[in-house]
C-alpha cells in the first residue's frame, strides 16, 4: 500500500510515516519510481508505534524497542533481558505518573 492509504488507515500523517522510517521504526519498499509501499503488517506496526508514544516512550527507545517485539506486542526471540529491565522501568515511570494523577484529582476534589 501506499503512503496516503498507510496514513488514512492508521489516521497517521504522512509527515509522521516518513519520520518513522527515518527513525527505522518503520520501513518500506521502493517501487521502480521510487514510491514507498508498505506490506500489509505495517498498519499494525504503525498502531504499535503510536501506543508507545502514548505510554510517553521516546521515538529513540520506541526504535530500540521494536525488533524485540513481535507484531502482537510480545517478545520476539531476540529480546533480552536489557529490554526486560527497560520495559519495567517504563511501566513503574508510568505507574509514578498515574499515582500523582489520582493525589491530584483528589486534591481537586476536596
Amino acid at each position: 500500500m501506499r503512503i496516503g492509504e498507510l496514513a488514512e488507515r492508521t489516521g497517521v500523517s504522512e509527515r509522521s510515516l516518513r519520520y518513522y522510517e527515518e527513525q527505522g521504526m518503520l520501513s518500506a519498499e521502493r517501487t521502480p519510481g521510487g514510491q514507498r509501499e508498505y506490506p500489509e503488517a505495517a498498519v499494525a506496526r504503525v498502531i504499535l508505534v503510536q501506543e508507545l508514544y502514548a505510554a510517553g516512550l521516546a521515538s529513540r527507545k520506541i526504535a530500540a524497542l521494536l525488533p524485540c517485539m513481535r507484531e502482537d506486542g510480545g517478545p520476539a526471540e531476540v529480546a533480552s533481558p536489557r529490554l526486560v529491565a527497560d520495559l519495567q522501568e517504563e511501566r513503574a515511570r508510568i505507574d509514578r505518573t498515574i499515582a500523582d494523577l489520582v493525589r491530584s484529582r483528589e486534591v481537586l476534589e476536596r
